[in-house]
């Protein structure tokens, strides 16, 4: 008896009758087309099999050395890649610019413990050191965004680098003043000139945002990443600055730290290959003006407020030499959870990780309670490890709601919103350790702050939820 003929059709090779449904759920890869019959014989072709669809000499055959199996797609990690972080920096130029960039951001850490010190070695009061201090952290509030923005219009080594020289410049200043004992007035003037410093790690996360805008999960572990080199950014740097300072002079934390961050800016902004290039303009107006970015910021706003009075409170709490090795290991829970988020595969959502710091947080008034030192090392430790989740899902929202054109900008904006937390944070914890009416009532002020976080972002939610129904009406 002839056996009817099989032909191809133009999407794909023909499927054999019986073989029908089997191909519709498993050969996912082509469109599922019907097999075309003939009443004529086939003399030649190739000879059907009982394994599934035939298959011709130019269809793809997928193998496991196909490299893009490998490398996985977007959203997905690598078949048989254990560390997402290797596949990462795999890409060129990456290790490059990660490395400098984490060099410009160390002194971020030092800058301020550097004018502390020296100030009030100087001039023997800590007061005018804290005033001198937060003055720059004000100027920069102001400034910050609008030199991301300049950096979002001309590219980041056009603005970085005369940015970076200029408060490099302003730095150097400030401790020349410190060290020839210049009037009070003229600190406050000079420190005012530090705050055009370009925002590394905004510019660094805009450059993987960049890199990797058509894989998501490879975002996910970049992110995870820059927030864990923040970390531990800001936990080498107060101590590599304490330990100048105190080594050798007054001035030598400010004069390192003023060289690495130039050096490193240079170097970083050297990095063109990996640089995104300036986006078009768009309409879309400053990042302010995307929906739910305000109430964000305020979310970004209470989160700094967590940091600051965790900080302040547990410093008056020990009081003593081991109080910088004990607050460090809130940072190194932080870089290590940081590093664990970025080898997951999914993403929480910023309500539960911001649920998470909220409990977490309750465990240092808990141990502070206790009046045990350990215990509340290792409170300190465990709360740290909401700390980095919380950022990187934050910032990976703050990406997503900014403009491509803007995406510098918006990054700043939330930083800046983050340290107007932690100044405001600092401030209450510093009246809380002066007026409590027992040693642990401090830590009750981070607790608070978190669950402001927390009921901020559930509002965000609960609004974003009514205006999308509005729509749907």
């Amino acid at each position: 008896m002839p056996q009817p003929d099989l032909t191809l059709t133009p999407a794909g090779p023909a499927l054999a009758p019986r073989y029908d449904d089997f191909a519709r759920t498993t050969d996912t890869a082509r469109p599922y087309v019907p097999a075309t019959r003939t009443s004529s014989p086939r003399p030649h072709g190739p000879a059907r099999t009982t394994g599934g669809p035939a298959r011709t000499a130019d269809a793809p055959v997928r193998t496991t050395d196909d490299p893009a199996r490998k490398a996985g797609g977007p959203g997905r990690p690598a078949v048989g890649a254990r560390n997402p972080y290797r596949l990462l920096f795999a890409r060129p130029g990456t290790r490059a610019f990660a490395a400098w960039g984490l060099i410009a951001r160390l002194p971020a850490g030092m800058f301020g413990v550097s004018a502390v010190i020296m100030i009030a070695a100087v001039y023997d009061s800590y007061a005018l050191a804290g005033a001198v201090t937060a003055t720059g952290l004000a100027v920069g509030s102001v400034t910050a965004p609008l030199i991301a923005r300049l950096v979002d219009r001309h590219g980041q080594a056009r603005i970085a680098v005369p940015a970076a020289a200029y408060a490099t410049l302003g730095h150097l200043v400030l401790a020349l003043c410190v060290h020839e004992r210049a009037p009070v007035w003229a600190l406050f003037a000079t420190v005012a000139l530090t705050a055009t410093s370009p925002n590394t790690g905004g510019m660094s996360r805009a450059r993987w945002a960049h890199l990797l805008r058509d894989d998501p999960g490879a975002l996910h572990t970049a992110n995870s990443f820059e927030q864990a080199a923040d970390e531990l950014c800001f936990m080498l740097g107060p101590v590599l600055a304490a330990v100048l300072c105190s080594a050798l002079f007054p001035q030598a934390g400010t004069l390192a730290a003023a060289a690495l961050f130039l050096g490193g800016t240079l170097l970083f902004a050297a990095q063109r290959s990996t640089e995104p290039p300036v986006a078009p303009r768009t309409p879309a107006g400053s990042p302010l003006r995307a929906p739910g970015m305000v109430p964000l910021l305020a979310v970004f706003l209470a989160t700094g407020a967590v940091f600051g009075s965790m900080e302040v409170v547990t410093l008056a709490y020990v009081d003593g030499p081991v109080a910088g090795p004990v607050l460090a290991l809130q940072a190194a829970g932080s870089c290590a959870a940081g590093l664990l988020y970025g080898r997951a595969r999914r993403t929480a959502r910023l309500r539960t990780c911001l649920a998470a710091m909220t409990v977490l947080m309750a465990l240092p008034l808990l141990a502070a309670s206790a009046g045990s030192l350990l215990a509340l090392a290792a409170g300190l430790l465990v709360a740290g490890m909401a700390t980095a989740p919380t950022m990187v899902t934050g910032m990976g929202l703050v990406q997503r709601l900014t403009p491509a054109d803007r995406l510098n900008e918006g990054m700043t904006l939330a930083v800046t919103a983050l340290l107007a937390g932690i100044a405001t944070g600092s401030a209450s914890g510093g009246w809380a350790a002066d007026h409590a009416p027992f040693p642990s009532f401090g830590f009750l002020i981070p607790l608070a702050a978190a669950t402001t976080a927390l009921a901020l972002c559930a509002a965000r939610d609960a609004a974003a939820g009514m205006t999308k129904a509005r729509r749907s009406w």
